[in-house]
């Protein structure tokens, strides 16, 4: 009993952490991506993978992800499900030891921009994801099944439609729910402040100083005198106090003057034209852009297109496109995470993220013959986060718990038509036993001769 409580509280503990972490994985398939190629890059890799194996592996891992974790959760093909989880958890565990102890980049990413670990909590976790997954393999058999050995494929293929689902559409438009700092309703600038009894993270900077040869470092307070000679500088953080979500939103015109202020600032709407790199940009959509900066200058709204492009990629976008609208220059992962869209177009007033669409949903002419102060298009959205668990829970959650419970109804009236059939065989052959016995009674009394019957 107490086997099967540990292996199965280990079953749970893995189910929803691999649910978890391949739902919003595959909710934004594209920020899995840029963490694979992080992945890549850090070991000197990233020059041989092209775009399109890394978005695949995303939407893989993420399918993947979620899978086993709805596999674990209704105890599907126990044996297999478990050495599966075990050979995943072998792989991820050394991995995330080697990101803890080298620090190539800042977060493995196991949960997307949803929950950021550390690297040395992401290889704690892991620890005791492998301890679980040890038990469940161990005793696969223990784990007590929620659905039908003969019901379970439909579970399986829905769930395989469900989030490949989640995934294609997430690339066609934008992430169901956006877990960063430029979602729709975030003010720009209040991200960007430190709050009022908040310490900013504390740096010391340590100065390589060499005068006759002799090297010494120095901190700015005894910083020496002339006779020293520069050699290099090292700087590294004492206290890590509060970080601002927002640190790296700084726009600068192809001239180099900063419009961060003029933007965010400004009372009225802004259009922001965003893509990373213009040579990768869809230009599908190249007359649905012309139309919305027309739109723009009609109605005296700022529009940029903000890139990372250099010159001659900004000059090949205005060939190929014909742009007449003004470019801008923004720190490249700054964009790809305002927007997972290449391009994609963000609305603002003052400051506060109204709109966000991708370049698959841009707003058609219809939608563009009122001022924004007017139109539907310059308020926000009506699609709350707790609408979007409500379609979660009724197109995927819904039906596995209806087809659960009648499972379970079937299988209990199975047992009981099973216990009732026992019952009737039991009782028809104690029956027969009794008829026997009764009719060896009466063939004994039969048998006996009268002078016996008389002398008792």
């Amino acid at each position: 009993m107490v086997r099967k409580i540990a292996v199965n509280t280990a079953r749970m503990v893995l189910a929803v952490t691999f649910i978890l972490s391949g739902f919003v994985k595959a909710v934004d398939p594209l920020g899995t991506q840029y963490k694979i190629t992080d992945y890549l890059a850090a070991m000197h890799l990233g020059r041989l993978v092209p775009d399109f194996v890394t978005l695949g592996g995303a939407v893989l891992i993420a399918a993947v992800e979620f899978g086993l974790g709805i596999c674990l959760l209704f105890a599907i093909r126990r044996r297999m499900t478990s050495r599966l989880t075990l050979l995943i958890m072998l792989v991820m565990t050394p991995l995330t030891l080697w990101l803890a102890i080298t620090n190539p980049i800042s977060d493995c990413g196991c949960f997307g921009d949803a929950l950021v670990l550390t690297n040395w909590q992401t290889f704690a976790k892991n620890v005791v994801l492998l301890t679980c997954a040890i038990a469940v393999t161990r005793w696969p058999l223990e784990m007590m099944r929620f659905i039908s050995e003969s019901n379970q494929w439909i579970v399986v293929n829905y769930t395989a439609v469900f989030i490949l689902a989640i995934a294609g559409w997430a690339l066609y438009d934008l992430p169901q729910f956006d877990f960063r700092p430029y979602h729709v309703g975030a003010n720009i600038r209040e991200g960007m402040e430190i709050p009022e009894g908040e310490q900013p993270p504390q740096f010391e900077t340590t100065f390589i100083m060499e005068k006759d040869g002799e090297q010494r470092e120095f901190t700015i307070d005894d910083y020496p005198d002339s006779t020293w000679t520069f050699v290099d500088s090292k700087t590294v953080q004492t206290s890590a106090g509060y970080t601002p979500p927002i640190q790296d939103f700084v726009i600068e015109t192809d001239r180099g003057d900063d419009i961060t202020g003029d933007l965010i600032d400004a009372d009225g709407y802004a259009f922001l034209l965003v893509s990373p790199h213009l040579e990768q940009a869809d230009d599908s959509q190249l007359d649905l852009i012309n139309q919305l900066y027309e739109y723009a200058q009609e109605h005296r709204y700022p529009f940029y297109c903000v890139t990372a492009s250099d010159e001659r990629g900004i000059n090949r976008w205005r060939d190929i496109t014909g742009a007449e609208y003004p470019f801008a220059r923004m720190d490249e992962t700054t964009l790809k995470t305002i927007i997972r869209s290449n391009p994609g177009l963000v609305l603002m007033k003052h400051g506060t993220v109204v709109r966000k669409w991708s370049h698959n949903r841009l707003p058609n002419e219809e939608q563009l013959q009122q001022p924004l102060e007017k139109s539907e298009l310059g308020q926000m959205p009506e699609d709350s986060v707790p609408r979007k668990i409500l379609n979660i829970l009724l197109w995927y959650v819904l039906p596995l718990l209806i087809l659960t419970i009648a499972d379970r109804l079937w299988a209990w009236s199975r047992w009981v038509k099973k216990k009732k059939k026992s019952n009737k065989i039991y009782n028809l052959l104690k029956t027969k036993e009794n008829e026997k016995e009764n009719c060896s009674r009466q063939l004994e009394d039969e048998s006996e001769p009268a002078g016996g019957r008389s002398s008792r």
